[in-house]
């Protein structure tokens, strides 16, 4: 079992009944899943379309498996736009969904130590939460990873996490994600 999981199992469980008054455990707030993804503009620009054949696109896809331990999914355009020069159909990004043990490996790693990593760390904006619970933070780099061998990074590319949780409102969400070790500024 992941440590994080056997931690909301045993401490962080009893603390959210206590704070919320709840005697159901499936009624209580828990991480359902964490979405990693990347958008590939300057890929699509430099390769017109097939970005699988283009070294950024390469790249990228190795690092974000390496960093998710799951094969990411190619996401395609939906509509041509011309100003962006991207036509419908046209690779444009990566995405990975964890879920379960992986999620909960991934998120460890995420706060005990790609986070601490970044330059100029001052906690993370306990506002990016969406009204229903989902917590959105960007990093402008997947080399704070430790996985990453900063030697084998020859183009820098950022990546969106997206963190969805069972908690119906942003309060009992932020809760969740402090009790776990997410370090929000004050």
């Amino acid at each position: 079992m992941a440590r994080l999981a056997e931690k909301y199992k045993n401490e962080i469980v009893q603390a959210l009944r206590e704070e919320l008054g709840r005697d159901n455990a499936l009624s209580l707030p828990r991480l359902d899943k964490i979405v990693v993804s990347t958008g590939l503009g300057k890929a699509v620009q430099e390769s017109s379309g097939k970005a699988r054949e283009n070294k950024r696109f390469t790249e990228a896809h190795d690092h974000l498996a390496t960093v998710t331990g799951q094969r990411p999914l190619v996401t395609k355009a939906r509509k041509s736009v011309s100003n962006f020069k991207v036509r419908e159909g046209w690779d444009v990004g990566l995405k990975v969904t964890l879920r379960g043990k992986r999620m909960y490996e991934f998120f460890d790693r995420l706060i005990a130590l790609a986070i601490p990593r970044v330059r100029d760390f001052r906690g993370l904006n306990p506002s990016s939460f969406d009204g229903r619970g989902n917590y959105t933070m960007g990093l402008s780099e997947y080399g704070v990873f430790p996985e990453i061998h900063p030697d084998k990074i020859n183009y820098q590319q950022g990546m969106n996490i997206t963190i969805c949780t069972t908690a119906g409102n942003d309060a009992e969400a932020r809760r969740l994600l402090a009790l776990l070790g997410m370090p929000f500024r004050s």
